[in-house]
């Protein structure tokens, strides 16, 4: 065996393999792990033109997965106008100015994380409002969930859409009175006009609002624009400590942006991209999630799943209830499929042997997609689906033990909890009914029914950073006594981040732990994690990130 191209010793190593449990130092050898042991049998195996790393006591695990992004929005928006933390008509038109000067040839001034609450306590923006905010230029803004747009007048009438238009069932362009849109744009299609005004002229998100390729095809200057964005994104991914991305949108287009990036040496994280079955689609369309699977299966850039949709998000009240919306005799939300549909879809993707991953956020929502897949289930044969439900924020008790029955997966961002510190506390408690409270992100009970837990940002939702999103989940806020306490063991939450998103790509066997044979995805953390109180796991941050290998991160 050749010698290894890098050890790291002196670390607090979290294996998450039980052969290999206790060992302080590893040792990579042609992009995977040869040799785990302690500092001195590592040392030893190590060669003159072998770099060493001396994790100085912190932990050193494998690489972070995060199995829910965006990846192609989160890195444009990167450098979109950030409202987080922004209240109030002048604080908005002041955020808005400065960042308008600087990019003069942007056709639309955008900015993210605008808040349902941003100018009301009781009501969501209007056009005329961001006339005033922004009024010389079109501008519009993402609500955080990135299921709403706001835009002004000079957007509306820019993107075609002013006087109204047709969209997708789920989807609705909000009309006043005065037969004119508000400005108040709910669900991807509704906003898709919108989106085709940015600077990258809505390629970013073509695959969650239409499920297909960019239209017209992109010229090679705008594919290499592309994939100077992706790489920056994915570098920023890289500092978290992140080796692996499930991405939740996606079409050919990416799947081609990425394997020219893996080609030319500039792809620094495995990257997974689904298929998207839109709810006006024919099953005909599963053909192309079966040639995605067929053509794209590296290890660095992959397919294999079909992403849909059932609902939309509580604070848009789109996300399909069982009742309904508090002060409201009629609004459900928004059923994005019907079941028919959406259960011939689930029994028609399990039989070809692809993975289902469905948006699920209402307890309407949520008990279609159960339904959906227990109909699968029943007409092919239980078999090692590893089917995934996303979100699962307000489920009925009662169906809380199916996703384990079911064998499906609850994948979970605790980031978007109430209680996650992320997002204001008391805002989606005005969404909900009481009784509802009992069933509302339900982490530790799915967890305590067996049913698998899987951990995730939902980039750029909240920030893809990863130890943020552990301090949700391990460090919760107390919501009071009618919240049932949610925290998460340290353990857990990194089994969940780690080995967990490995198991539930059907990689198992090959990443996700610290042992001999596994791929060389590994990171270096600053602290031992296991010592620092739950408020204060934040201090701790990637120094090394290691992907196939190779160092995609170094802290300066």
């Amino acid at each position: 065996m050749p010698d290894p191209e890098l050890i790291i010793v002196n670390g607090a190593l979290i294996s998450f393999d039980a052969a290999t449990a206790g060992a302080t130092a590893l040792a990579i050898t042609g992009g995977t792990i040869s040799h785990v042991g302690n500092d001195d049998a590592i040392r030893e195996v190590a060669g003159p033109q072998t770099r060493v790393i001396d994790a100085a006591g912190g932990t050193v695990l494998p690489g972070f997965i995060d199995s829910h992004v965006h990846l192609f929005g989160g890195s444009v928006e990167l450098s979109c106008l950030d409202l987080q933390g922004v209240q109030g008509p002048d604080a908005l038109k002041s955020a808005i100015a400065p960042y308008a000067a600087a990019n003069p040839d942007d056709a639309l001034v955008f900015a993210v994380q605008a808040d349902y609450a941003i100018l009301h306590d009781d009501k969501t923006p209007t056009r005329q409002e961001l006339d005033i905010a922004c009024p010389d230029r079109p501008f519009a803004m993402f609500a955080p969930d990135h299921h709403t747009v706001w835009a002004n007048t000079a957007a509306l009438e820019l993107s075609g859409i002013l006087h109204g238009g047709e969209t997708d069932a789920g989807s609705v362009i909000v009309m006043g009175e005065d037969g004119k849109a508000t400005g108040e744009l709910r669900e991807f299609s509704a906003f898709g006009p919108i989106l085709k005004l940015t600077r990258h002229a809505g390629r970013d998100l073509a695959g969650l609002v239409g499920g297909t390729d960019p239209v017209p095809a992109p010229t090679l200057e705008e594919r290499a624009k592309d994939k100077a964005v992706l790489a920056k994104g994915i570098a920023h991914c890289a500092a978290q400590g992140i080796t692996g991305l499930h991405c939740m949108d996606g079409n050919f287009y990416q799947l081609e942006l990425l394997s020219e990036m893996e080609a030319e040496g500039t792809l620094n994280c495995r990257v997974s991209v689904p298929f998207h079955l839109k709810s006006h689609d024919p099953l005909s369309r599963l053909s192309e999630a079966a040639e995605m699977a067929e053509t794209y299966k590296g290890d660095m850039v992959s397919s294999g799943y079909v992403k849909m949709f059932i609902d939309g998000v509580i604070e848009g009240r789109t996300a399909m209830m069982l009742q309904p919306y508090p002060g409201t005799d009629d609004n459900y939300g928004d059923p994005v499929f019907e079941a028919d549909h959406f259960n011939h879809a689930c029994t028609a993707i399990d039989a070809m042997g692809l993975q289902i991953v469905v948006h699920a956020i209402g307890d309407g929502g949520i008990r279609r997609t159960l339904d959906g897949l227990e109909q699968a289930r029943n007409i092919n044969g239980a078999r090692d689906s590893r089917h995934r439900i996303e979100h699962l924020e307000c489920m009925h008790p009662d169906d809380i033990p199916r996703i384990a029955a079911l064998g499906a997966v609850a994948s979970i961002q605790p980031g978007h909890a109430p209680f996650g510190g992320i997002f204001t506390p008391e805002g989606v408690r005005n969404f909900i009914h009481d009784h509802q409270i009992a069933g509302s992100y339900p982490w530790q009970q799915i967890r305590a029914t067996g049913a698998p837990v899987i951990f995730s940002t939902d980039w750029p939702v909240i920030g893809v950073e990863v130890m943020t999103n552990i301090k949700a989940a391990i460090a919760p806020l107390d919501m009071g006594p009618e919240w049932t306490d949610q925290t998460q063991t340290l353990m857990d939450t990194l089994f969940s981040y780690t080995a967990g998103n490995a198991w539930v790509e059907f990689n198992e066997d090959r990443k996700g732990k610290l042992a001999p044979g596994m791929m060389a995805d590994v990171v270096v953390m600053s602290h031992d994690l296991t010592t620092l109180a739950p408020e204060r796991i934040t201090d701790a941050t990637a120094r090394y990130t290691i992907c196939d290998g190779r160092i995609t991160f170094q802290a300066a």
